[in-house]
């Protein structure tokens, strides 16, 4: 599990990327992110509802509400062209920190 701190700084980047790669619901956002990260990543409702509002109300992310065979409707999201342009500038501030740390650290720490 990975601490707050670290959690709340990733969201954005995280949930934009997913994003990038198609639309997606609440629930499915939760679980790639879960997927993705060997189940370290772990977000609540209450962590991610709040973000996807914000992420909409800047204009990152759309929604749109459609039915499902399994249930309720769900609400669906998908990037923007400004959320595509705010993922590459977060992607680039988050290689570069990356970088700095792998020169702290040594290369032999870098990840895949």
């Amino acid at each position: 599990m990975f601490s707050k701190q670290l959690i709340a700084a990733s969201l954005q980047p995280i949930v934009l990327t997913i994003l990038s790669r198609g639309e997606a619901y609440g629930y499915d956002i939760m679980q790639r992110a879960l997927d993705l990260s060997d189940g370290k990543l772990v977000w609540t409702a209450g962590t991610l509802y709040p973000l996807m509002h914000r992420l909409e109300t800047k204009g990152f992310i759309s929604a749109i509400w459609r039915p499902s065979e399994a249930g309720p409707r769900r609400k669906y999201y998908r990037i923007t062209a400004k959320g595509r342009s705010v993922l590459e500038s977060d992607k680039s501030e988050w290689l570069s920190v990356h970088s700095i740390l792998i020169k702290l650290w040594g290369p032999e720490l870098a990840i895949g």
